[in-house]
């Protein structure tokens, strides 16, 4: 009972930022919420064994992270996608130039590749380190490394085609370790 409740604190205090990430890494409300479901699922079924020392919130976004990745790659396989273009029905656009910098920016994001697009979300969205992302993601870090380079260089020439403008994309230098 106890343990119950603690999950159901602990789904409310991190349900939206992993919604977020989920999000950022399929571009589609819906299925972000599916992901989420899909990880704490996860997350539950361990939860009597997961430490509650600061971690179980990264449990938690890689659950998420592999549900969405793990979805991609059974979707890519059974299902073909008509016309992403598409909104949702009752949609009213947001004219504002924030915006639609935004909108831009996430219509960029979706045009990478999935392991791309991962790795630029974890990296820069979710500033996680190069060896935590590596970890998630189940790759050694010189492909997250290479991964992320990759990733920008495309999100800054979708951007570029998306705004007809030129994205200046700065890097802040971190230690990679």
């Amino acid at each position: 009972m106890r343990d119950d409740r603690e999950f159901e604190d602990f789904v409310a205090v991190s349900q939206p930022a992993l919604r977020r990430t989920a999000y950022l890494l399929c571009g589609d409300w819906q299925l972000a919420s599916d992901y989420v479901q899909e990880g704490l699922i996860r997350v539950y079924r361990r939860w009597p064994r997961l430490e509650r020392d600061g971690r179980l919130h990264a449990y938690a976004k890689r659950a998420v992270v592999s549900a969405a990745l793990d979805a991609r790659r059974r979707r890519s396989a059974t299902e073909l996608v008509s016309d992403t273009s598409v909104t949702g029905a009752g949609t009213v656009p947001d004219h504002a130039a924030p915006s639609s910098e935004r909108m831009a920016l996430l219509e960029a994001l979706a045009t990478l590749p999935r392991r791309q697009r991962a790795c630029v979300v974890l990296r820069y969205y979710e500033d996680l380190p190069v060896v935590e992302v590596a970890r998630m993601l189940g790759v050694g870090e010189g492909t997250v490394k290479s991964q992320t380079s990759r990733g920008l260089a495309a999100l800054q020439s979708a951007y570029a085609a998306i705004r007809d403008d030129d994205l200046v994309v700065s890097v802040v230098s971190r230690r990679e370790s």
